[in-house]
């Protein structure tokens, strides 16, 4: 019953597809497991993990703050409690006055702290040498208010490691969304599976190193989603040639933009494609205001042959992208479809209904949350509350792969569970890597044959360079892809 190290502040410490759940299929296991085990054994197991996990990343720590809330999240902090105590720690357990009963295990595990000593106070220490936040679990359904949300500004305050029972207090575990006051944990121990709130949105910042404890349970339930796994290494043979790895053209860059088409014809370059055509569009033909390498061979956009090739359309594009796009959805092998590409397609039915028909897993787009707000027709605020919900309804709507861009990317597909992605920083929040990862995606997609086998691929990937990116300097588009 190990806990597992996820992922740390660096990237991702697992490279396996795992399973994740939400509140709802969380539940069900946890009720499941209840019902099949005596009482208090699933908590108590908990707790265990809890207390484990916190004497090793702060074994010298003296006095342990452990802040538990009424329900069961606070339980795992009662059971934490009693072995911390046993284990000669000075422990100051605070929970809030009563409002209501504690839950049936949560009781129990009452009961069992104060029988072996260990005193519950209503109030927070003077001094701490660590945290256990036990205050609110997956249950979450607004924003802390009164004692919960003090305690989560005192936890904050101090500069001390903090580790999370199951979620961060004040995260929404289905969608990542902080409505208020929420812990900034050093460490969070997710119980039973992941929740998809711990690796989206703000997740990823409050969570701090990500670990995983199933309790040692196993569960049939289907996932809500899937952590994208790191792909297999691709090994080009040696009896091959260029032609074995797939053409890609990369369509863009109108006239002052050509610099973006030229960063996704150079990553799907160095991503291993086997010949890569750069097309710049109309108004910027002639144009030598971008060196355009070598490497690179340049074709006009009327002499481009998209039924036999891979075609990412988009980059730098402009209003221009807009004329050749219907040709393109129609004709495409293979199609990537990135930035100004996207904008054209929310602003026509028509475009909008060329997608739709193309057949199944050519296609793959990679919106940001702004262009995904435009493909669908709501707010960006929309599009964040829930990236899940959201990744998912652009696929259905228009048939193919997305890529949602943004803190732990979604990667959806029609009749697929979506991963979510655990590679990738804030480094990338920089302009001209989404062309890189366009680019990476093409190159992908024209050895893969699949959108999906590529746009996870890709994704995992792109993300896998800004955590290896251990420079002074800043991560800048072309140190990106330099270091594919």
């Amino acid at each position: 019953m190990n806990s597992e190290w996820i992922l740390s502040t660096q990237g991702p410490k697992t490279f396996a597809r795992l399973p994740i759940l939400g509140t709802t299929a969380s539940r069900t296991l946890e009720e499941n497991a209840i019902q099949n085990h005596p009482p208090g054994y699933l908590m108590q197991r908990a707790g265990l993990a809890l207390a484990k996990l916190s004497l090793a990343v702060a074994p010298h720590a003296h006095v342990f703050w452990i802040a538990c809330g009424r329900g069961n999240n606070g339980g795992d902090g009662l059971e934490a409690a009693i072995h911390l105590h046993q284990w000669g720690k000075e422990i100051h357990v605070s929970m809030p006055a009563a409002d209501k009963p504690l839950p049936t295990d949560a009781g129990l595990a009452f009961a069992r702290a104060r029988q072996a000593g260990v005193a519950i106070h209503d109030h927070a220490p003077d001094h701490w040498d660590i945290c256990i936040d036990a205050l609110l679990g997956i249950g979450l359904t607004h924003a802390p208010t009164g004692t919960y949300a003090d305690w989560i500004g005192l936890i904050n305050s101090r500069s001390c490691d903090v580790i999370s029972a199951d979620i961060p207090s004040g995260l929404m575990a289905d969608t990542g969304d902080a409505p208020g006051a929420c812990v900034n944990a050093t460490h969070t121990l997710s119980m039973l599976r992941l929740k998809p709130g711990l690796l989206t949105l703000h997740g990823r910042d409050v969570c701090g190193n990500l670990w995983l404890n199933t309790l040692g349970l196993e569960s049939t339930a289907e996932p809500t989603a899937w952590l994208n796994p790191m792909p297999a290494a691709y090994h080009r043979p040696h009896l091959s040639h260029k032609g074995s790895f797939g053409d890609v053209a990369v369509a863009g860059g109108t006239r002052g933009m050509q610099g973006a088409a030229v960063l996704a014809a150079r990553a799907a370059l160095q991503s291993g494609a086997g010949r890569v055509y750069l097309a710049l569009l109309p108004s910027a033909n002639g144009e030598a205001s971008v060196k355009v390498p070598a490497d690179l061979m340049q074709r006009h956009t009327d002499a481009l042959q998209p039924q036999q090739l891979t075609l990412v359309a988009g980059c730098g594009g402009g209003e221009e992208i807009a004329h050749p796009l219907p040709r393109w959805l129609l004709e495409s092998k293979h199609l990537v479809l990135d930035a100004d590409a996207l904008n054209a397609i929310a602003a026509s039915a028509d475009l909008q209904t060329l997608l739709q028909g193309r057949d199944v897993d050519t296609t793959v787009i990679t919106p940001h949350p702004l262009e995904a707000a435009r493909l669908l027709g709501c707010s960006v605020g929309e599009v964040q509350a829930d990236r899940l919900r959201t990744a998912q309804l652009l696929a259905k709507q228009f048939k193919c792969t997305v890529i949602l861009k943004g803190s732990g990317s979604i990667i959806a597909a029609p009749d697929r569970l979506p991963h979510i992605n655990p590679s990738g920083n804030g480094k990338l929040a920089i302009a001209g890597t989404g062309d890189v990862l366009a680019g990476m995606t093409g190159a992908a997609l024209a050895r893969h044959a699949s959108a999906w086998k590529a746009a996870c691929a890709a994704c995992y990937h792109h993300g896998a360079l800004a955590d290896q990116w251990v420079k002074r300097t800043s991560l800048t588009a072309s140190g990106l892809l330099e270091s594919i």
